[in-house]
């Protein structure tokens, strides 16, 4: 009996695993994801490959508007007979993109993110195995109904917690609050915990603009950039405070001027911890800063904080709206 494979569409954006070195120095994006599709042994014996590379970008280079385009057509794509995805990225926002995929996709075939540390021409180039093991998840049945996951280095994601940890290491990515959802082994997803999806931005999205601003507190920080965020055109402010949600006292003034203007989220600069709501009272503080009208990120991290605000503002909720949508994030 002739065993037939799942279909797997392979979108590729650009990104380190597409990169070759030019003649002046340096390597730039220049494969396709029909390219990336040659160097892998046994791709075919996995899945049905379908092969699109509708950009050729650097990671850090991507907008907002390329992936809402890209959640999109992926919706359309998954809505007919194909069977899972694969996105082909930059591993500098990896962890960005597949939380906006997982914040406007709500189907249940699966969407995986993939990307690498090294590049195609590099000594032990990581590309082809993440590749691999990336089409394996996307071709499970046992990855259905997972919202969006993330695969490198053999290790399943999901998008509501991954974290770019390391600048270099092929072994880059970690979700530190809920740990890897599960790991590829023997050719095959095993996967060993599962995760709660997050919240879907349904709704039509504007195409106005929506510019949220991130701002990291640090020792000795003043007011100048929060007052000067309304004048720049920002509709929105996520502050990464120290701690658990704190500020210094002299821009808590700035930051309650700034919350009767726009909706302000308050997340940590901390890779991992929620902020708090009710331990410290001081000029500042978390209880001071939520007491001035700032919404809590709770265990969201600012850049997905922002991406999440920015989407909600785009889908036309008020204040209220998207303080109930922060509320109830885990």
């Amino acid at each position: 009996m002739t065993t037939i494979l799942p279909k797997v569409l392979l979108v590729s954006l650009g990104g380190t695993i597409t990169m070759t070195r030019q003649a002046e120095g340096g390597i730039v994006p220049t494969l396709t994801a029909a390219d990336l599709v040659q160097s892998v042994p046994c791709l075919d014996k996995v899945a049905q490959i379908e092969t699109i590379s509708p950009l050729r970008k650097p990671g850090a280079s991507l907008t907002l508007d390329d992936l809402i385009d890209l959640a999109q057509m992926l919706r359309e794509r998954l809505a007919g007979d194909t069977d899972g995805a694969v996105v082909i990225q930059g591993t500098d926002t990896i962890e960005e993109t597949a939380f906006v995929l997982d914040c406007l996709l709500d189907g249940s075939k699966p969407v995986v993110v993939t990307g690498a540390m090294r590049g195609p021409e590099a000594a032990g180039a990581d590309g082809p195995a993440n590749l691999l093991a990336a089409v394996i998840v996307a071709a499970s049945g046992a990855s259905r109904d997972r919202g969006t996951l993330v695969v490198l280095n053999d290790e399943i994601h999901a998008a509501r917690f991954v974290q770019k940890s390391h600048t270099a290491l092929p072994s880059a990515f970690r979700s530190p609050l809920g740990g890897t959802v599960g790991l590829v082994i023997e050719g095959a997803a095993a996967f060993h915990g599962r995760t709660t999806r997050g919240h879907h931005v349904a709704g039509p999205l504007a195409k106005t603009d929506a510019p949220v601003a991130l701002i990291k507190m640090a020792l000795g920080e003043d007011d100048r950039l929060l007052r000067a965020l309304p004048s720049l055109g920002y509709v929105g402010a996520v502050v990464e405070g120290m701690g658990v949600g704190h500020v210094p006292a002299c821009v808590v003034d700035a930051i309650s001027a700034l919350a009767k203007t726009m909706p302000v989220v308050l997340a940590s600069r901390i890779d991992t911890g929620p902020v708090f709501s009710q331990t410290y009272a001081f000029p500042g503080s978390e209880i001071d800063l939520i007491g001035h009208g700032l919404i809590s990120a709770r265990s969201l991290s600012g850049l997905k904080a922002r991406l999440l605000l920015i989407l909600l503002l785009h889908a036309g909720r008020d204040r209220d709206a998207i303080a109930d949508v922060f509320a109830r994030i885990a």
